[in-house]
């Protein structure tokens, strides 16, 4: 293959790995934050709710495919673990900057639509600031869809 297919192949596969952290980190970060405006509570818990679904979610999705594979869940997640833990907190970091930083977002109430522009400004951040990073791990063997 050559140096060029490989820099393609890396891409393509960083970009997959980026958008199945999403998924896991992003869906995690939405519902956590739900619940924190749902139930009243200040900014910084409604995001360490978020930060903290935003982890199991992305385990989760990361394990399951393992599992179906025959691993236990403690072997999948030992597979698993530096990379996705890696890629989640980069992205919930990036994530996290943006509900903060985004004017209006974390005050809204679940039916202004700012929340909602809010949150998908968040994910694309978080994809944005994950995406290098997984880059990097795919590059060096460290991180491949399962």
């Amino acid at each position: 293959m050559s140096n060029h297919q490989n820099h393609h192949s890396y891409h393509k596969l960083s970009f997959y790995t980026t958008i199945h952290c999403l998924m896991g980190c992003g869906l995690g970060e939405i519902v956590g934050v739900i619940i924190g405006i749902a139930l009243g509570l200040s900014i910084w818990p409604s995001i360490t709710i978020g930060v903290i679904l935003g982890f199991v979610f992305g385990f989760y999705l990361g394990i399951i495919p393992l599992v179906k594979v025959g691993k236990t869940p403690f072997e999948a997640f030992k597979i698993i673990f530096l990379a996705e833990f890696i890629s989640i907190a980069v992205m919930e970091t990036g994530e996290v900057l943006a509900e903060v930083f985004i004017p209006g977002v974390m005050s809204a109430s679940l039916s202004q639509p700012i929340f909602w522009f809010g949150m998908l400004g968040a994910l694309i951040t978080g994809f944005l600031f994950a995406y290098p990073v997984n880059y990097i791990m795919v590059k060096r063997n460290i991180k491949h869809c399962h």
